[in-house]
């Protein structure tokens, strides 16, 4: 839908650097295949952009384990423990991620798998079960060090973060990441932001950090309001193609920039990749396979 997302691994390693320096501390990254931009697992393709990344920029580079609806767990976190990545996501629970709708509007594509794929969309759910998240913890955050971006695209989800804190499987800090706006999470009401934050309080005190993820066109009100409410914020073309109303992106950077001059002319500070590693608890850029 927009010709502008990075599909081969210098297309990816381009738009994180120049995000970076736009001023983003951490980068959320996915691959794929570069023949024709589906969804990749493979550890190889991550490699051919992420030494890349991690040598240009002092980033926290945090890599997908949601990868795609088609993907098996192990699937999934293959690039992550390839690399023994400072940060990963980790959504908490399985869920509808209805992305069909796009096909009312969207008749031609460009690659033969698109369509198949968003109507696959409408019967088939994104896995993760509670057996799967203790897995990712284990082998994942037990095993190599890693923390999470907690994908919470529900309340439901909060409460099932707080039933592993109880276990003891996740320790703080804890980073929330609210999605408002994906079919068949919470929707991207302003009301509905407050609401997460309001049970987040509950459930974790304050030890934790959080950050919004407004899909669409609800990117830049959500995360200013975020901002306004003392959380982080998230952009790029993962989330929204458009820079404003009918406008494309041209880049992830390209939104980093947008974001970043609200927020300061708003007089809020823009914290460095070393500081989010402060905050967030993480191991640090050197413990991971790419140093």
């Amino acid at each position: 839908m927009s010709p502008h997302l990075p599909i081969t691994p210098d297309e990816i390693a381009v738009q994180a650097i120049e995000a970076a320096e736009a001023g983003a501390a951490i980068l959320h990254l996915h691959a794929r295949n570069p023949e024709d931009g589906s969804p990749s697992f493979d550890p190889a393709i991550y490699r051919q952009f992420l030494p890349r990344i991690h040598a240009a920029t002092d980033a926290v580079i945090n890599i997908t384990t949601g990868g795609s609806i088609t993907m098996t767990l192990d699937q999934r976190l293959a690039a992550a423990i390839d690399v023994s990545t400072e940060m990963a996501s980790c959504n908490m629970g399985s869920m509808n991620f209805g992305s069909f709708p796009v096909l009312e509007k969207l008749k031609t594509f460009k690659y033969a798998w698109e369509r198949d794929y968003i109507e696959g969309t409408r019967s088939n759910i994104f896995r993760n079960t509670f057996a799967d998240i203790e897995q990712v913890f284990e082998r994942l955050g037990r095993g190599h060090g890693t923390r999470f971006e907690f994908e919470c695209y529900d309340v439901g989800h909060l409460y099932t973060l707080k039933h592993f804190v109880d276990r003891g499987l996740v320790q703080g800090p804890i980073f929330l990441q609210f999605v408002l706006g994906v079919l068949g999470g919470i929707g991207a009401d302003p009301e509905n932001l407050v609401h997460m934050k309001r049970i987040a309080d509950k459930l974790f005190g304050d030890s934790y950090q959080w950050s919004v993820l407004g899909a669409g066109k609800h990117q830049i009100p959500l995360i200013t309001q975020a901002a306004l409410m003392g959380g982080n914020v998230r952009v790029g073309l993962e989330d929204s193609l458009s820079i404003s109303s009918g406008v494309l992106a041209t880049s992830n950077a390209e939104q980093v920039r947008l974001i970043r001059d609200v927020l300061e002319t708003l007089g809020l500070d823009i914290a460095t990749p070393q500081e989010a590693r402060e905050m967030l608890g993480l191991k640090g850029r050197d413990q991971t396979r790419l140093s």
